[in-house]
């Protein structure tokens, strides 16, 4: 069983979309899904409810949701997933296909796909690509799979404000732990990029990482990105 973990803050609008998604892949794999809700106020909960899911009320941040979901939900497995996501064929299969045939299998992630407008998109995707083969550092669009009991022995996400992703897939790599890429893509949502300039949150989003790189300490940059 894998135990889904969907992190939210008003996705009411955007949620549905990714539960039906769970709910074909329910139909080869048992899955326990669970919202971990940081305190929507749109109609996320309702969205949760029609889509047969329970939502848990958790303190606001991301990285509190995500451990809060992990501790609730059942399985050997855990998939984190953003919300602004879509799981397609494609990509159900692969994750089924890493499952059965991959016994030593830790830890997984899909490729980075992203909807926005044609020259953007490439643009973007590529970007990631790279920053995936040069330092290892996927998204936290890409979706996490992981064991349990590894996520458990790495002490989960590290309770910051921003770049969880980052400091778990760091000290994944700091075990030795190779994070595979499934040969099929996560789909996410470009609407941040859109709504504050494409090459601006690019360079944002290069900028935070770099720094965060170098030691500056994520509250500090959580500061910044929100000034």
């Amino acid at each position: 069983m894998i135990g889904v973990v969907i992190p939210t803050l008003n996705e009411g609008p955007r949620l549905p979309g990714l539960l039906n998604d769970l709910r074909r892949l329910g139909s080869t794999l048992p899955v326990d899904v669970v919202v971990a809700d940081g305190g929507s106020g749109d109609t996320t909960a309702a969205a949760a409810a029609q889509g047969g899911v329970p939502l848990l009320a958790t303190s606001c941040g991301r990285a509190r949701q995500l451990n809060a979901g992990a501790a609730a939900v059942r399985g050997e497995w855990l998939l984190f997933l953003h919300a602004d996501s879509r799981l397609p064929a494609a990509a159900r299969r692969a994750l089924l296909a890493a499952l059965v045939d991959e016994a030593d299998l830790a830890a997984a992630v899909f490729r980075f796909a992203i909807e926005l407008p044609a020259p953007w998109k490439r643009f973007i995707e590529l970007g990631q690509a790279l920053r995936q083969r040069l330092y290892g550092l996927p998204y936290g669009d890409q979706g996490l799979l992981i064991r349990r009991e590894l996520f458990q022995a790495v002490g989960g996400y590290a309770d910051l404000p921003i770049l969880e992703d980052v400091a778990l897939v760091r000290a994944l790599r700091r075990r030795g732990v190779a994070i595979r890429t499934l040969p099929a893509a996560l789909v996410t949502s470009g609407r941040r990029y859109q709504a504050h300039g494409v090459l601006r949150t690019w360079l944002l989003n290069v900028a935070l990482i770099s720094l965060y790189l170098i030691g500056v300490p994520p509250r500090r940059l959580a500061r910044w990105r929100a000034a």
